[in-house]
């Protein structure tokens, strides 16, 4: 079934940028959230520079006054300081490069428009300055690319770092596991209504996929032993033949980029 957003809650807005491809899905989720008291709204996320997108989002948010990033990369950052000048306001973020006006964003920090609040949580992995947004009043997290409404994603080396992300994963789980959060709102695909699911999944598929490249790491070092050339120059396409031998071709690049994060964790153990 086909994404397309949506409305969720009393305050969450999700609209769909038309970017779709295999590494953003369906497209970038931008979230509108909206304090019903007042009208005014935050924009998580504004998404690429699509003319038609930010109309969308700006009829969705009327009164926006901030804009929030997940983390930087292109498809969700892209159009937040044209969106935010759009709309007379500043755009928050962890990296300051991504910024506009004085005001950052991290760990701890809580966004409040009327009765409306969104507490920020650092869930570094995916990159570097990935963060998640908490919204209690819907029992809701917004992840972000740390948890994808379908599938899995990547854990973006050298900017990610597989043991932070993993931290991460465990840091929401105890979140979904006291009740604090059940739905997930990603940045791409669709909303989860069973957050704590969706967490004990990632968790152990990163475990096994951490395994299985152990797995093929001792199957290349017993190649080697019995003769065979050991792929030095080029290891980690070697891993991702191996490990994601069932996995589209297209995808060997991202699957790459989670590969080096892997074997950096294995050689920090």
């Amino acid at each position: 079934m086909t994404w397309t957003g949506g409305t969720f809650g009393e305050v969450g807005t999700c609209v769909l940028a038309p970017n779709a491809n295999f590494m953003t899905l369906d497209g970038t989720n931008t979230w509108v959230l909206r304090d019903s008291g007042s009208g005014r709204s935050v924009v998580v996320d504004p998404g690429p520079s699509i003319e038609s997108h930010l109309d969308a989002v700006g009829e969705a948010g009327g009164d926006v006054v901030s804009v929030l990033l997940t983390h930087h990369h292109a498809d969700h950052s892209e159009a937040a300081r044209e969106f935010a000048e759009r709309h007379g306001c500043g755009v928050r973020a962890l990296d300051p490069a991504y910024r506009l006006g004085s005001e950052g964003l991290g760990e701890g920090d809580v966004v409040a428009v009327g009765d409306l609040e969104v507490h920020v949580v650092a869930t570094p992995g995916h990159t570097a300055d990935s963060l998640s947004f908490v919204v209690p009043s819907e029992r809701a997290v917004l992840t972000g690319d740390t948890v994808l409404g379908r599938g899995t994603t990547v854990v973006a080396h050298p900017d990610g770092e597989l043991g932070a992300y993993l931290s991460s994963l465990e840091r929401l789980h105890a979140l979904c596991d006291s009740r604090a959060v059940t739905s997930v709102w990603p940045g791409h695909g669709p909303v989860i209504e069973d957050a704590l699911g969706a967490l004990d999944f990632y968790l152990a598929h990163r475990r096994e996929r951490l395994e299985q490249v152990r797995e093929a790491l001792r199957s290349l070092h017993a190649g080697a032993r019995e003769g065979g050339d050991f792929p030095h120059d080029d290891l980690p396409r070697a891993i991702v033949e191996i490990v994601y031998a069932d996995v589209d071709p297209v995808l060997w690049g991202a699957a790459e980029l989670s590969v080096r994060a892997q074997l950096a964790h294995l050689t920090k153990g």
